[in-house]
């Protein structure tokens, strides 16, 4: 059984315990990982193709957090941010 857990975004959007968790390890600031999983299924979404391949029909969300723990998505902060 895959356990789901709840990370808003916008709205309410499912994501994998499992993914959330892997993901998490690499990118361990939450709001950029909200961040940039909403930019990145965003694109998704838009008609990008994904960076990796699934087996399983995975949400936009998701494939985010799979390209994310695959190493396929990194982020860098603006200098200007005061983040």
């Amino acid at each position: 059984m895959i356990s789901h857990t709840h990370l808003i975004l916008k709205g309410d959007i499912t994501l994998r315990d499992d993914y959330l968790a892997e993901a998490q390890k690499i990118i361990t600031d939450p709001m950029i990982l909200v961040n940039v999983v909403s930019r990145r299924a965003k694109q998704l979404k838009n008609g990008y193709k994904p960076l990796v391949e699934s087996l399983e029909r995975l949400s936009a969300e998701d494939m985010a957090l799979r390209e994310i723990m695959e190493g396929k998505i990194n982020y860098q902060l603006d200098e200007n941010d005061s983040y």
